[in-house]
C-alpha cells in the first residue's frame, strides 16, 4: 500500500485524501493550523464538475444546507445615486447549469468530514525538508518526527510551502494580475442575509455580505495598483494600511467596513496572482489546487478547479496501478485545458470586477442592469456560443474513475524514478 503525504487540508487536500483512501493508497494530510479553522472564511462558488465531485462524495446534502442564499446585489457608482439590482442566480445559471456559493471554511470542514476517522490528519505541523530517492521521499516536519513516504502532494495554496522546497521561490513561477483583494470577517451590523451590497468606483471596488446562516459578515474589498506593494502575507498591519489607503475618501458604507475591517477577528489581504509552471510535477512530488495553477484567488474558479484536480489526481494515479510518472503525467494533461481557460477567465474578470476608467465604470453597471433583465435563457443561449471562457467550468468532461481496480493502487508498485 503505497503511502502518500498532503500537504494542505483545506479543499484539494480533503478531496485528494478522501478519493486515495478509496482506491487503496494510504494518505496522511499535515495541515499547518492547530485545528480545522471554524472563521466561515469567505464565499467561494462550486460549478458543475466540482458539484459532480462532491455528490460522488455523498455531501450533495451538506454542501447544499450550507450555501450562502445570497440571490441579491445591489450595485453602487462612487458618484451616482442611482442603484442597479441584480438576482445573482440569473447570472450563475449563464455561466454554469449547476452551482452552489458556500463559505470556503464550512466547505473545507465538510470535505474533511468525508474522511475523518479513515485518513490520518495531522494538525499544527508543517514539512520542513524533503529529499527524494529512486524508492521514496524523506520528509522532516516543523514539530513531528521524520518520515518517509511513497509520493508528496503539495496542497497547501498560492504560497504553497512544498512548491518552494522542491520547485524553487514563489517569484519564478507568480504573475500578478495587478489586483489586490481583501476580506474581513465582521459585524452584520446591516442585519445581512441574501443581499451582498457592492460601492464600485475606478479601480477599486468594496462590499458587504453575509449568509442566511451566519450571525456575522464579510467585508470585500477588490483595487487595483499603479505600483507593486510592498508587504508580507503575514504582515496584518500593513496589509490594513494599505487597505485603508486605497479606500480612502471612498463614500457609503466604506468607512464603516475600513473600521470594522481593523477590528476583524478573521483578516485575508494578498495580491491576485496567478501561478504558471510548465510541470506541477517534480519526480515523487507533485502540487493540485492554488500550489500548481492558482488561476487568482476570487475571479478565476480556483475554488473548483482544486475539486476537480485533485479528483482527477487521485484517479489518474489509481488508473496508473500506482505508477507516479504516468498518474502525474495523466492528471497533468487531463487538467490543462481547463487550468488554461480559468487563468483567461480571471483576467476577463479582473478587468470587468474593478473597472480602469470612469467609461468602463459606466459600462460595468449597464451590463449589470442588462443581465437582469435580458431573459435568463438569453443569457444562456448567449453564454453557450459566445468565445470566452465563461462556460469553461461545464465544457470540462469529468471522467468516472469507479471502473478502476482498487486493488491495483493498494499493491506495492515498482515505479519509474
Amino acid at each position: 500500500m503505497q503511502k502518500i503525504l498532503i500537504s494542505g487540508a483545506s479543499v484539494a487536500g480533503p478531496v485528494l485524501a478522501y478519493w486515495l483512501r478509496r482506491y487503496g493508497f494510504e494518505p496522511t494530510v499535515v495541515e499547518r493550523s492547530p485545528a480545522p479553522r471554524k472563521t466561515g472564511g469567505h464565499a467561494v462558488d462550486l460549478f458543475k464538475p466540482a458539484m459532480d465531485v462532491v455528490e460522488k462524495m455523498g455531501l450533495l446534502a451538506q454542501i447544499e444546507a450550507h450555501k450562502t442564499g445570497t440571490d441579491h446585489l445591489t450595485l453602487l457608482r462612487e458618484g451616482v445615486a442611482r442603484r442597479v439590482e441584480l438576482e445573482v442566480e440569473r447570472v450563475m445559471h449563464a455561466v454554469s447549469d449547476r452551482h452552489v456559493e458556500i463559505m470556503r471554511d464550512e466547505l473545507s470542514e465538510i470535505l474533511l468530514s468525508a474522511s475523518a476517522g479513515e485518513v490520518e490528519y495531522v494538525f499544527g505541523d508543517s514539512i520542513a525538508g524533503l529529499r527524494q530517492d529512486e524508492a521514496g521521499v524523506d520528509v522532516t516536519f516543523e514539530r513531528g518526527a521524520p518520515r518517509r513516504f511513497d509520493l508528496v502532494v503539495g496542497c497547501d495554496g498560492l504560497h504553497s510551502n512544498v512548491r518552494r522546497l522542491v520547485f524553487g521561490e514563489e517569484r519564478q513561477f507568480s504573475r500578478p494580475v495587478g489586483a489586490y483583494l481583501a476580506v474581513a470577517t465582521i459585524p452584520n451590523y446591516l442585519a445581512l442575509s441574501d443581499r451582498t451590497f457592492l460601492v464600485a468606483g475606478v479601480d477599486r471596488l468594496a462590499g458587504v455580505y453575509s449568509a442566511r446562516h451566519m450571525e456575522d459578515a464579510r467585508a470585500l474589498f477588490l483595487f487595483r495598483s499603479a505600483r507593486e506593494l510592498e508587504y508580507h502575507h503575514r504582515d496584518v498591519a500593513r496589509q490594513k494600511q494599505l487597505l485603508r489607503e486605497a479606500f480612502a475618501g471612498m463614500g457609503w458604507e466604506v468607512p464603516r467596513l475600513l473600521d470594522e475591517s481593523d477590528r476583524a477577528s478573521a483578516f485575508y489581504f494578498d495580491t491576485i496572482t496567478q501561478l504558471h509552471l510548465d510541470s506541477w510535477t517534480r519526480g515523487r512530488v507533485t502540487l493540485a489546487g492554488d500550489a500548481g495553477y492558482s488561476p487568482g484567488p476570487a475571479i478565476g474558479g480556483s475554488t473548483s478547479l482544486a475539486v476537480v484536480g485533485a479528483y482527477v489526481l487521485a484517479g489518474e494515479l489509481a488508473a496508473a496501478g500506482g505508477d507516479h510518472v504516468r498518474g502525474f503525467a495523466a492528471a497533468e494533461a487531463a487538467l490543462r485545458e481547463y487550468v488554461l481557460e480559468s487563468r483567461k477567465f480571471a483576467l476577463m474578470a479582473a478587468r470587468k470586477l474593478i473597472p480602469g476608467s470612469k467609461a468602463a465604470l459606466w459600462a460595468f453597471a449597464q451590463s449589470v442592469w442588462l443581465f437582469n433583465h435580458v431573459p435568463a435563457s438569453w443569457l444562456r443561449l448567449l453564454a453557450r456560443l459566445s468565445r470566452s471562457s465563461v462556460r469553461m467550468h461545464d465544457a470540462f468532461v469529468l471522467k468516472d474513475y469507479a471502473g478502476d481496480t482498487r486493488t491495483q493502487a493498494a499493491a506495492p508498485v515498482q515505479a519509474s524514478a
